[in-house]
């Protein structure tokens, strides 16, 4: 007889056996195989924030781009579970509320200017799980210690577990692993320990000129121009979200996630179709031979 989950007794269910080994090697098989996936990728998201995880849903749209996901604290998110002084509602301007309608986020019309998602844990929770079930692949607890930087352009990261990065800096005794792409979205959020790294390691590299730092909060000014500035801003490396701010200039924003959203939309589109491109060109260079 077939029993569903709704009517199983539960004050006497048993599990099915298994061995801990059996786990361990699951687990550390899967783990493995991303690992060598990833090595050599088709586009690098660094930061699983809201503008993150909305460039990996937007890129992997092309089943045939590989995307990979590096975030260095355990859960993916960033800032998008819950706002200031522990508040959950997120409030989205217009007209990035058409972005949750494709999502299938529910949220309140609050009229003409913006809609309110009850919990902002629901946009982030379903980014994640769309962007999984698209094949992206999500490395957390794990640390960009650098660029790999070839002949002007950013063709990867060295990574490293975050502790081992918390604990020794970037330039510590235990050598990273690294990752190969084609092109990458740094969405490491505005200044902190651990925020704009991307757009500070450029600068210390040489690769852009300065890096002006945010402006004081300003939402109307500020959401515009992160989504405008969003760019590739040196070969290979395109930058989203706040980490924006940071690296033109631009204001902070305060507790709005429109930008968010959109800032990693575009990303992932400019991320997507310079990997098309380049396949293109690749494949003509080939016919021509």
């Amino acid at each position: 007889m077939t029993v569903s989950a709704s009517t199983l007794p539960y004050d006497t269910v048993t599990f099915a056996p298994i061995q801990e080994s059996q786990v361990a090697r699951e687990m550390i098989t899967r783990y493995m195989h991303q690992m060598l996936d990833a090595a050599d990728t088709d586009v690098i998201v660094v930061g699983a924030g809201p503008a993150g995880l909305m460039a990996a849903y937007e890129a992997s749209k092309d089943p045939s781009v590989r995307v990979a996901v590096i975030e260095a604290s355990v859960a993916p998110g960033g800032g998008a579970w819950l706002g200031g002084q522990l508040m959950t509602a997120g409030v989205i301007r217009k007209p990035a509320h058409l972005i949750l309608d494709e999502l299938e986020v529910p949220y309140d019309d609050a009229g003409d200017n913006y809609v309110v998602v009850k919990h902002i844990g629901l946009l982030t929770s379903t980014l994640i799980a769309k962007i999984i079930k698209n094949g992206v692949t999500l490395f957390n607890a794990t640390a960009v210690e650098d660029l790999i930087v070839k002949d002007g352009e950013v063709k990867g990261v060295a990574t490293n577990w975050a502790l081992v990065t918390k604990a020794h800096g970037t330039q510590n005794c235990m050598d990273p692993n690294t990752l190969l792409s084609k092109v990458l979205v740094s969405v490491c959020g505005h200044d902190g320990p651990h925020g704009a790294t991307g757009i500070k390691r450029l600068h210390q590299l040489g690769m852009v000129a300065d890096v002006p730092g945010m402006k004081a909060l300003h939402m109307n000014s500020a959401e515009d121009a992160i989504v405008a500035n969003t760019k590739e801003i040196v070969p290979g490396f395109i930058i989203a979200g706040m980490e924006v701010s940071e690296a033109c200039g631009t204001n902070r924003m305060g507790a709005t996630f429109g930008a968010m959203i959109m800032s990693g939309r575009k990303a992932g589109y400019l991320a997507r179709e310079k990997v098309l491109k380049l396949r293109a060109e690749e494949k003509k260079l080939a016919g021509s031979h």
